[in-house]
């Protein structure tokens, strides 16, 4: 046994200085003190000793044991210890190098108009509301005083789904949504993406944005709806903008009006920028149709309101100066990271 014990210990002293890997070392481990190691064999031969040499055999049993894992414990440390160095010599940094810069991306032309049109009217205690993409006939037309027969119903105008959906043309469907609610009063504005069967070019897409919006209370007049839109020019434009309406058609509004702004870079003097004129078209408005607040279950004797509606592209292009809205689109990040 004590040959057997000696026999044991030198090979496995000898496999753990072969050693040059922490796994090779963890096999040796089971192999000599496992529960199936050499060693636990041995003690478990114990009852063919005889009484009187079993507490030497049990002490060369334990000594062997502590030698081996002393050992085990000093070749591991000694293995840790040349991989760290390895490792730190391979992940060696020169600080002495210029540091990476981090791209970090910011908000599109148009979220940076859309943020500050909302910033002007929540300021005037409207409320943001969005509604769908994909709308019915009847509240993108019907509910907004477009009959069956109306131009705008054009397939050469409007993407149709089938003859009851369509792709949006404008965000109006949303203020119908709303008024057919009956919460009144109501000061809202709906920005989103719209869509129109458009040629691509400098001025045109057939998936852009646009803001309406609306207000409906007692006593609501068109003096109300200029002294707003002079108010938000102001804000938008500069302290200075004048505002000019003139009368056009709308079906959702009556009567209805287009609104130019004073031209911010010559100051209406007349520049290329505003093509001489001095003036700047932006939106469309007009009071809201009696005949809409009828089909909404709003009572027009009671109730008046106003709407309006304005291009977010058509912002961003006035606001930075753009004179191709396709850049607006294109994702080219030498263009986009100048705002």
């Amino acid at each position: 046994m004590r040959e057997q014990l000696e026999k044991i210990k030198e090979e496995a002293l000898k496999q753990i200085e072969a050693s040059d890997a922490l796994e090779k070392l963890n096999e040796i481990r089971v192999a000599y003190l496992g529960k199936k190691g050499q060693l636990t064999t041995v003690l478990k031969s114990m009852k063919d000793v005889a009484p009187e040499e079993r507490p030497k055999v049990g002490q060369m049993v334990n000594d062997a044991r502590e030698l081996i894992e002393a050992k085990l414990e000093e070749n591991k440390q000694a293995l840790a210890r040349r991989a760290r160095e390895e490792q730190m010599k391979k992940e060696v940094i020169d600080v002495t190098l210029p540091a990476k810069k981090s791209n970090v991306g910011h908000s599109h032309p148009n979220t940076i108009a859309l943020e500050e049109v909302e910033r002007i009217f929540v300021g005037m205690g409207y409320e943001v509301v969005e509604g769908p993409e994909v709308e019915y006939d009847l509240y993108n037309f019907e509910k907004l005083n477009i009959p069956a027969n109306h131009p705008a119903k054009d397939e050469q105008d409007t993407f149709y789904i089938n003859k009851d959906i369509v792709l949006r043309t404008q965000t109006s469907p949303v203020q119908a949504r709303v008024m057919e609610q009956g919460k009144l009063p109501i000061r809202m504005i709906a920005p989103g993406r719209v869509f129109r069967s458009d040629e691509v070019d400098a001025t045109h897409s057939p998936s852009f944005h646009q803001i309406e919006g609306l207000v409906i209370d007692k006593h609501i007049t068109f003096a109300d709806l200029k002294g707003t839109l002079a108010e938000f020019a102001k804000e938008l434009f500069g302290e200075d903008t004048k505002v000019k309406f003139r009368p056009h058609h709308f079906p959702f509004t009556e009567p209805s009006a287009e609104v130019d702004v004073t031209c911010f870079k010559c100051g209406g003097s007349g520049c290329r920028f505003c093509k001489g004129s001095g003036w700047i078209e932006i939106l469309g408005c007009g009071m809201v149709h009696p005949h809409v607040l009828e089909m909404c279950g709003i009572d027009p004797e009671e109730y008046t309101g106003f709407a309006f509606g304005v291009g977010l592209e058509r912002i961003a292009l006035l606001k930075y100066e753009i004179d191709d809205m396709r850049l607006l689109y294109e994702n080219d990040i030498r263009f986009l990271k100048q705002f």
